[in-house]
C-alpha cells in the first residue's frame, strides 16, 4: 500500500502487488513505524524582546498631538477669515473700493487654502499601503503647495483690474464706507495671525521629534514652523495683514483727500506683490520637499561622516537624504564593513546614531563587505556639491 494524496488533505493508501519484491511491505512497514527524530513543528511568531531593527514601536494611527493642535488652529482661523471675508465683501460693494475687493478676495483663498489643509491633515492620517508604502504624510506638503498657487492666482487677477483702474479714471469710492471696512480689516487679520501663531517647538532628539538640531553643534539657524500646512496659512496672513494696513492707509487718504482716489488701485498693485513675495520660503520649502531635497538643518557631510565613525564601516556609498513634510525625514545607506566587524552590531549602532543625531524618522541600511575596488567604482562615488 501507498499513500496518496485525497481531498481534504487526508490519505489514502492502495495496494502493492508482490512482484515489487517486497517492496510493498517495507512501505506498509513504514506506515507504521514511528521516526527515529521528532517532526519539528511548525515556526511561529516569537515576540522579540526589543526591536531588533526599528527603534521605536509602531506609531498609533490618526493625528500627532503637533498635528491636533494644528487642526484646531486652522479651525479657528478659517472661521473667522469666512466672518470676516463676508464683511468685507458687503463693505466693498457699498465703498466701491478695489482694494477691500482684493483684501476680501485674498480671504476667500485663505478659506480655501485653509480648507485644503485640513482635508490634506486628515488624509495624512490614513495608514500606508503597498501602493502607498509611506502613508499620505506628504499630502501635508501638496496642500501647502494649492496654497500658494490659489494665491498667485487670486493675486494675477486683482493686479490686472488695479492696472485697469490705473488707466480710467471713471469710478467712485466711498471714504466713510472703506474706512470702516478696512479697520475691521485689519482687525481680522490680526486676530488670525495670532490664532495661527507657532512658536518654534524644542528641537527633538528622538525619530518623531518635531525638528533636529546636531547634538554637539546646535542649531545653526531659527527652526521652522512645526507644520507645514498651518505655516503655509500663517505666511499667507501675513500677507494679507500687511496689505490691509496699505488698504486702511489709502482709506484715510481717500477719506479725507476724496480727489487721492487713485491709492486704491496703487495700493492694490502695491501689496499684492508684497503678498506673492511672502510666499517665498513656503514656496521654497515645498520645492525642496518635491525634489527629494536634503531636509533643513541635515546635512550631507554630517551624516556621511557620523556613519564612518561607526566601528568596522570603511566607506558609505549610495547614501541618500530627502523628507516627506518639514518634520518626516529619510535616510538610506551602504555601509561597506571590514570582515571582521559584526553587521547585526554595526547596523544597531550606525541606526541609532542617526535616529540620536539627525531625527529620522525612518533609516535603511544596507551592510555589505567592503572590496577595494569601491574606492573606483563610479557608484560608490559621493555626488558633486551642488
Amino acid at each position: 500500500m501507498e499513500p496518496s494524496p485525497a481531498a481534504g488533505g487526508s490519505e489514502t493508501t492502495r495496494l502493492v502487488s508482490p512482484r515489487d519484491g517486497g517492496g510493498g511491505s517495507l512501505r506498509l512497514k513504514s506506515l507504521f513505524t514511528e521516526p527515529s527524530e521528532p517532526v519539528p513543528e511548525e515556526s511561529k511568531p516569537v515576540e522579540m524582546p526589543f526591536h531588533h531593527c526599528h527603534r521605536d514601536p509602531l506609531p498609533p494611527l490618526g493625528l500627532t498631538p503637533e498635528r491636533l493642535h494644528a487642526r484646531r488652529q486652522l479651525y479657528a482661523a478659517c472661521a473667522v477669515c469666512f466672518v470676516f471675508m463676508a464683511g468685507e465683501v458687503v463693505g466693498g460693494y457699498l465703498a466701491h473700493s478695489l482694494a477691500i475687493m482684493t483684501d476680501a478676495a485674498h480671504l476667500l483663498a485663505d478659506v480655501g487654502s485653509m480648507m485644503g489643509s485640513l482635508f490634506s491633515l486628515w488624509l495624512s492620517t490614513r495608514p500606508a499601503t503597498r501602493t502607498m508604502t509611506f502613508g499620505w504624510h506628504r499630502s501635508e506638503t501638496l496642500g501647502a503647495l494649492a496654497s500658494v498657487v490659489s494665491l498667485w492666482m487670486v493675486t494675477g487677477i486683482l493686479l490686472y483690474l488695479a492696472f485697469v483702474r490705473l488707466l480710467h479714471s471713471d469710478y467712485h469710492i466711498e471714504g466713510g464706507a472703506m474706512l470702516l471696512t478696512a479697520s475691521i480689516a485689519v482687525c481680522a487679520n490680526l486676530l488670525m495671525a495670532f490664532v495661527l501663531h507657532q512658536a518654534g517647538p524644542p528641537h527633538s532628539h528622538g525619530s518623531r521629534g518635531a525638528e533636529y538640531a546636531p547634538l554637539e553643534e546646535g542649531p545653526e539657524e531659527p527652526l521652522p514652523l512645526g507644520n507645514t500646512s498651518v505655516r503655509a496659512a500663517f505666511v499667507h496672513v501675513l500677507g494679507d495683514l500687511l496689505q490691509s494696513f496699505g488698504v486702511l492707509a489709502a482709506s484715510i487718504l481717500i477719506y479725507f483727500k476724496p480727489q487721492y482716489k487713485a491709492a486704491d488701485p496703487i495700493s492694490t498693485f502695491l501689496f499684492s506683490i508684497c503678498a506673492l513675495g511672502s510666499t517665498a520660503p513656503t514656496l521654497r520649502d515645498v520645492l525642496r520637499i518635491l525634489m527629494e531635497g536634503t531636509p533643513r538643518n541635515v546635512g550631507f557631510e554630517p551624516v556621511r561622516d557620523t556613519l564612518l565613525s561607526v566601528p568596522g564601516v570603511r566607506a558609505t556609498h549610495e547614501l541618500h537624504l530627502w523628507a516627506l513634510t518639514l518634520t518626516y525625514h529619510v535616510a538610506s545607506a551602504h555601509l561597506a564593513i571590514d570582515s571582521t566587524a559584526d553587521p547585526e552590531a554595526v547596523l544597531a549602532e550606525a541606526s541609532s546614531r542617526l535616529y540620536s543625531r539627525f531625527g529620522f524618522s525612518s533609516c535603511t541600511l544596507q551592510v555589505e563587505q567592503y572590496q577595494p575596488e569601491m574606492a573606483q567604482c563610479l557608484r560608490c562615488q559621493e555626488p558633486p556639491q551642488a
